[in-house]
């Protein structure tokens, strides 16, 4: 209990210049706390008004947003409120995000492919969208040792899932299946690179005959550094986190591939992305055509 409080409660049978005496507190800052009570129960009137909210915008985020996204949510909202209230809110009423488990390695390096140059050295960015993609795989557990694998391609501007694809195996058709769904979903991708770690399925001749057919450059990290493809391992790392919440499995392949797709798609439009000032991936990229269009007319005026 608060030693103010107990002040408080006991005044009447004790006395504040004894109590305090004993508890070790100043009378003055006892008396500032007892003025205070009004505003302090306002204040706690308003933090579970805020709890009750933000319960509702991690509720919807299927338990998944911290802090951050909740904050950019609120605001999005029109409520005004700063992170460092709505994390002291949130540890409070215990509401939390879902934390990141560690990551099982799924490169498999080919030694005789032919070396790649790394066009991006670190640089996940990109000034517009269909410019620069980045993709990786990651396995996804289904229970008694069995395994999907995921490929995805994203779209190094706005963090956009623009093709993926879901398979029991890692053979290179299955990096090519997401690639060619990133074509079809950008209505081609002529002139843009592709990043990758050096794994057999993006070294392969035939992934690459793919990409020259595209009109698409290769790059790759270096062998066995993570932080050269850390975007996308990122995302993976996201992606198992929210949809496994702490279990060890997937329970089943069919249900696997519904709920990674149904996450994919709510990451795309709904999700709210930190390197998008808090934007969905579809928003942002909406902004940024937005943009470019006003300035078109704003030039030709």
């Amino acid at each position: 209990m608060n030693r103010f409080q107990f002040v408080h409660d006991h005044r009447d049978a004790f006395g504040v210049k004894r109590l305090c005496q004993v508890l070790g507190v100043n009378r003055s800052s006892y008396y500032k706390w007892r003025d205070g009570a009004d505003a302090r129960t306002a204040r706690q009137a308003a933090d579970r008004a805020l709890a009750e909210r933000i319960r509702a915008v991690h509720a919807d985020s299927e338990g998944a947003y911290g802090s951050p996204r909740i904050t950019a949510e609120l605001r999005a909202d029109g409520r005004k409120i700063n992170e460092k209230r709505g994390a002291r809110v949130m540890r409070r009423f215990s509401i939390q995000g879902i934390r990141l488990r560690r990551r099982a390695r799924t490169t498999i390096p080919e030694p005789s492919a032919t070396p790649v140059a790394d066009l991006f050295q670190r640089d996940f960015t990109a000034p517009a969208p269909g410019v620069k993609y980045m993709g990786d795989i990651t396995y996804l557990p289904t229970g008694d040792g069995q395994f999907l694998y995921l490929a995805t391609v994203l779209d190094c501007f706005s963090r956009r899932v623009v093709g993926w694809s879901i398979a029991a195996h890692m053979r290179t058709e299955l990096v090519a299946d997401a690639l060619r769904m990133a074509a079809a979903t950008r209505g081609g991708l002529s002139g843009a690179v592709f990043h990758s770690d050096h794994g057999a399925q993006y070294t392969s001749r035939e992934f690459a005959d793919l990409c020259g057919e595209l009109g698409v450059t290769q790059s790759m990290g270096a062998v066995g550094t993570s932080a050269d493809n850390a975007a996308c391992e990122s995302f993976h790392a996201t992606l198992k986190r929210e949809t496994l919440r702490g279990a060890h499995h997937y329970p089943g392949a069919e249900l696997c591939r519904r709920t990674v797709f149904r996450w994919l798609t709510r990451y795309n439009t709904r999700r709210r992305h930190s390197a998008n000032g808090h934007l969905s991936p579809v928003d942002y990229e909406h902004q940024h055509q937005h943009q470019q269009e006003f300035d078109k007319l704003t030039l030709a005026a």
